[in-house]
């Protein structure tokens, strides 16, 4: 079973530029996990995308990879039937003629 989350929304502080550790700016999240379905093990996608925001408004990152990193450690975490996840933030305001962001993909193996 594969679960989607697109254009995740939200404003936070994540950068290392002294404008974006003053004022929130509008970040984008795409998320694809994969994970073997059973009916009382199954992912709550809208927990995702919780965790997702909860975690990068409230630790104010410096850096994306940092961002990255930790919430793929925390999905990885609460649902431990991942197999696959792949994690992409944008900053599309940061530039002026593009949106710039860094993706994460890890594969975990069976223990």
């Amino acid at each position: 079973m594969t679960i989607l989350v697109k254009n995740l929304t939200f404003d936070a502080i994540l950068g290392i530029l002294d404008f974006e550790r003053e004022k929130p700016q509008k970040i984008f999240v795409n998320v694809k996990i994969k994970y073997n379905y059973e009916q009382k093990n199954f992912i709550d996608y809208a927990t995702v995308v919780k965790l997702l925001k909860s975690n990068i408004i409230k630790n104010r990152y410096q850096l994306i990879e940092d961002a990255l990193n930790s919430s793929t450690a925390l999905l990885k975490e609460k649902f431990p039937q991942i197999k696959k996840i792949s994690i992409e933030i944008f900053k599309p305001d940061i530039l002026p003629d593009s949106t710039v962001g860094v993706k994460i993909k890890k594969n975990f193996k069976k223990n």
